[in-house]
């Protein structure tokens, strides 16, 4: 009797790490039953795990969806499965626009974090520990895509840290749409701290342990004091404040205000003074004038943020913002995107400055020609700088090395090795 084999499948992976946890759990759950995992262009069934934030994030995954539907129709792929936040935000509309896909998914279920097939280095990864979004911002449309805040379990957390921990992992990025609400729907508080100190005991190998996506609320200076007392607790702080004008944090919604963000900041900034701040923000949310945007700009100039993305303001139907009146010209908000990108360029420059021969930590990555790449604790994976090695040794990725910065750019450090 002829045994059936399983068809291979491959995933497209898109939008943020929060997603890329998402991709991974969908491939344990694959494999533990018996299917075979490889590269999307060589797969029987291709899964796209799609971004469905902004019209961009849209767009790519489109695009993505066209190209495998192509792939399909040349009959070197079979089956098309799509899923992620552009169904649970588009599904009818894509279910009657690409018939040639033959599964449409939501959500993915947050359980099962600890039978993951690893989409990064060996040496990284991401725990996602909450889903969902405590604040409902005008702009946004992820509580409607995501539902209502979810933290993850103790117990589920706990049990995939170990095997994080048992894995020789040198890094591990906590992420989820608001890392500091955690504990919310379980205590009617807030309990991040409690949860990274139960982290700490639980992955004792594990280098390093960097928080994302921190809301700016008062707990943050909790964790601050948390990464002034635990090294292995990366001095790193990803704060979005999105704006600084007060009328237009009201209009988005942030349930904060400029004096507020100001003290946190302040505070931050007295616990841990070497620490790296960062922060996004949007330009052109509507009826942003001028001197609402001089403001942002100014405050930019004032705080001097170490790490820095910009966004200009999409138009998201379904969001409360997409009906507000003074819609602002694309040209207008890429103008001021621009702006505020040349004053961070050089900020940043001068930050970097800093570091002109000091010894720092670096996490090696890899190699490109005769140097080799590394990150500080001070830079996240993907979004961050990098560190350009000089080294008589060879060097491999996952390792910590000693370093002499001997060189500066805009957003790079250049170093060599300490012997």
């Amino acid at each position: 009797m002829q045994i059936s084999q399983r068809p291979t499948v491959g995933i497209l992976s898109l939008g943020c790490p929060r997603n890329l946890v998402d991709s991974e759990i969908i491939l344990g759950r694959l494999r533990r039953k018996g299917y075979c995992l490889v590269d999307i262009t060589k797969a029987d069934v291709a899964i796209v795990n799609t971004c469905g934030f902004i019209k961009d994030a849209v767009q790519e995954s489109i695009d993505a969806i066209l190209e495998l539907i192509e792939l399909k129709k040349k009959r070197s792929l079979k089956k098309i499965i799509v899923c992620g936040c552009l169904v649970q935000r588009y599904r009818y509309d894509l279910v009657k626009e690409l018939p040639e896909v033959d599964a449409f998914s939501g959500r993915i279920a947050l359980v099962g974090q600890a039978e993951r097939f690893s989409l990064t280095p060996r040496y990284y990864a991401y725990l996602k520990i909450c889903e969902g979004c405590v604040h409902t911002c005008s702009f946004c449309i992820i509580p409607k895509i995501k539902g209502r805040f979810c933290s993850l379990s103790e117990q589920e957390i706990i049990s995939t840290v170990r095997g994080f921990n048992n894995n020789g992992l040198s890094e591990l990025n906590i992420v989820g749409q608001d890392t500091s609400g955690w504990g919310l729907d379980y205590y009617e508080k807030r309990r991040l701290p409690q949860l990274l100190k139960m982290i700490l005991t639980e992955a004792p190998d594990i280098h390093w342990i960097r928080l994302l996506y921190l809301y700016p609320h008062p707990v943050v200076k909790q964790i601050a004091k948390m990464m002034r007392q635990e090294r292995r607790l990366c001095r790193y702080i990803d704060l979005p404040i999105q704006h600084i004008n007060d009328r237009l944090l009201k209009l988005m919604c942030r349930q904060t205000s400029k004096k507020d963000i100001k003290n946190l900041i302040d505070a931050i900034r007295r616990i841990i003074p070497d620490s790296a701040l960062r922060t996004s923000l949007i330009v052109g949310f509507p009826s942003e004038t001028d001197e609402e945007f001089e403001e942002l700009l100014d405050f930019v100039r004032e705080v001097r943020f170490e790490r820095l993305g910009v966004f200009m303001y999409s138009q998201e139907e379904g969001t409360r913002a997409s009906s507000l009146k003074g819609q602002v010209p694309y040209k207008i908000k890429e103008a001021r995107l621009d702006a505020i990108m040349s004053e961070q360029q050089e900020i940043s420059r001068k930050l970097n400055q800093r570091f002109l021969g000091k010894t720092i930590e670096v996490l090696v990555e890899g190699k490109d020609k005769d140097l080799y790449l590394g990150r500080s604790e001070y830079d996240a994976p993907e979004v961050d700088g990098l560190v350009y090695i000089k080294s008589q040794r060879a060097l491999r990725p996952g390792e910590f090395v000693k370093v002499k910065i001997y060189d500066t750019l805009e957003y790079d450090l250049v170093a060599e090795v300490l012997s």
